[in-house]
């Protein structure tokens, strides 16, 4: 748990193939924090680029370059070599929202540990905050308060959230699922791992949009393995109940209102007030 004098509090995970110089503008942002208890573990999967080669010579990063079965099997990879008590997933083209992002995380962290009852080496925690979203140039808030029908709507973006490394290890992503990995474990963390789910009003993450789950190849894919999470950790009444709040609030054109530059800063304003945040979203 140490690198150097330093005890390592987040193991950040960055999956890489390919990937070019969006692979050091990341790994830059993580060097760039002004909190530096962390480790950084690219994981590549055998790329042919260069890519790693032009990554900084720094002590705290370590390349673990092998093959893998796709991103959440290499996820799972690193996860095992992983030494921090929190772990944190940023994709390649994504970047911390600025120099600050980790050290404000790392305050809730020890603000919430110094209130809880669980012992330090035993965090069973989820921390998540927000994410500035490139695509539509706005914020976008995460629920404040995780419930059941908040599983079943929308979880906070996986660039939002630090996992405790316990979550990880004792349930990895399940590789039954090609898009929707991330989504399952969540609700794993939810409903069966104990976790705390604990939201902290930051923005954590510059994301780059247009993700794995987000192409349009992988949409249908998309919705059939939601059907499928959700009926293993929710009842047939609960899934009923929930499609038809999502039908009767229009969701479709809800999502194309948050996805459309043009409507994205009015949804998320009216987001914002829902969420008890005073409509901010930037």
């Amino acid at each position: 748990m140490v690198l150097g004098q330093e005890r390592v509090e987040f193991s950040i995970i960055v999956v890489c193939l390919n990937a070019g110089e969006r692979l050091r503008i990341t790994v830059d942002s993580i060097l760039g924090q002004s909190y530096g208890g962390y480790e950084i573990l690219v994981k590549d999967g055998m790329s042919t680029d260069g890519s790693l080669d032009r990554l900084p010579e720094d002590a705290r990063i370590r390349a673990l370059r092998r093959k893998d079965r796709g991103i959440y099997d290499a996820m799972n990879q690193a996860v095992e070599e992983a030494k921090g008590r929190y772990i944190y997933f940023l994709n390649c083209g994504d970047v911390f929202f600025d120099g600050e992002a980790l050290q404000r995380v790392k305050g809730h962290i020890r603000e919430t540990e110094k209130e809880g009852k669980r012992e330090e080496g035993a965090s069973r925690y989820v921390f998540y905050g927000d994410i500035y979203e490139r695509l539509t140039g706005q914020r976008v808030a995460s629920n404040p308060a995780i419930d059941a029908f908040g599983c079943y709507r929308n979880v906070p973006c996986h660039q939002a959230c630090f996992y405790g490394a316990g979550l990880m290890r004792d349930k990895g992503f399940d590789l039954r699922y090609r898009v929707r990995a991330d989504y399952e474990h969540f609700l794993w963390c939810f409903f069966q791992g104990g976790a705390e789910m604990v939201y902290m009003p930051e923005l954590v993450a510059n994301y780059e949009g247009g993700g794995f789950s987000e192409t349009k190849a992988n949409r249908k894919a998309s919705a059939r393995e939601h059907r499928e999470i959700v009926g293993r950790y929710m009842s047939r009444g609960q899934v009923w109940k929930y499609r038809a709040i999502m039908a009767l609030t229009l969701a479709p054109l809800r999502t194309w209102l948050a996805g459309n530059r043009l409507t994205a800063r009015a949804y998320q304003w009216g987001k914002g007030l829902v969420y008890g945040r005073g409509g901010k979203c930037s």
